[in-house]
């Protein structure tokens, strides 16, 4: 099943639709190194996430030690070790589990927010992705690219944003946070042309919260209203749902 260029795979539920991402990620992490020396890949950080990354943690086929690792976005002003901060999230499931190349970190932390976004972008030309593993926001975003800051043609591949009310409810939803006024709002962001640059995209969007931006991603105009209708575009992207994100297109 597809739609436009976006391969569609839809499973029973949250179990076996990471099973098959990680799956897949892995076969294509195997294929790219036996023409490659090194594979360069950025991770979402997120409690969808959680199946796809548990399960691809535990393969052992995978040369670890030539991939570079990058992540997606990160919060501006949270302590270095908050535990809510994207890079400790990723350290906790994967970065800290396997033994990677090199770990990117995207440091939100400090005030130099525009000395980040540049070293950030640097790292990203000098190692140019090969896989973006993500996911879609409630409100349709990709990384932190909300409706009101998305840009399809950004010249930019790292940006500071502000995040919309829709967004910073998620984190409260998912139990990053207990309550709205605790969820920065500001964070540092890939920008859509740099999650587009990837040359494969494997996006997992499980749970009935996101029903309606899968469904606006897949029937919807392809439009920064609903950012991740983008991938539509890509020539080499697919996307893993399970039966409670499935539901407005089933």
């Amino acid at each position: 099943m597809s739609k436009d260029k976006l391969k569609l795979n839809v499973y029973i539920n949250r179990s076996e639709m990471g099973k098959a991402a990680a799956g897949a990620v892995a076969e294509r992490i195997i294929s790219l190194l036996e023409v490659k020396s090194e594979v360069n890949m950025v991770f979402a950080a997120a409690p969808s996430q959680n199946e796809f990354l548990d399960t691809l943690v535990s393969n052992r086929e995978i040369k670890w030690e030539k991939i570079n690792a990058f992540h997606l976005d990160e919060y501006i002003g949270l302590s270095s070790e908050a535990s809510q901060g994207f890079g400790i999230f990723l350290r906790r499931k994967l970065f800290g589990k396997v033994g990677f190349k090199s770990v990117n970190y995207l440091n939100g932390s400090d005030n130099g927010e525009s000395v980040e976004c540049d070293r950030y972008s640097n790292l990203l030309v000098q190692f140019p992705l090969d896989i973006a593993c993500i996911g879609i926001g409630e409100n349709g975003h990709l990384a932190f690219n909300d409706p009101p800051v998305a840009d399809f043609n950004d010249k930019s591949l790292v940006k500071v944003v502000e995040l919309d009310e829709v967004c910073r409810k998620q984190q409260v939803n998912d139990g990053c946070f207990e309550a709205l006024d605790m969820v920065p709002a500001r964070a540092l962001t890939l920008t859509i042309p740099a999650i587009m640059s990837a040359k494969y995209i494997y996006c997992m969007v499980p749970g009935k919260s996101k029903a309606a931006a899968v469904e606006k991603t897949i029937n919807g105009e392809i439009s920064e209203a609903c950012p991740a209708s983008i991938l539509r575009k890509h020539e080499a992207a697919e996307l893993f749902l399970d039966a409670d994100s499935a539901a407005g297109i089933m």
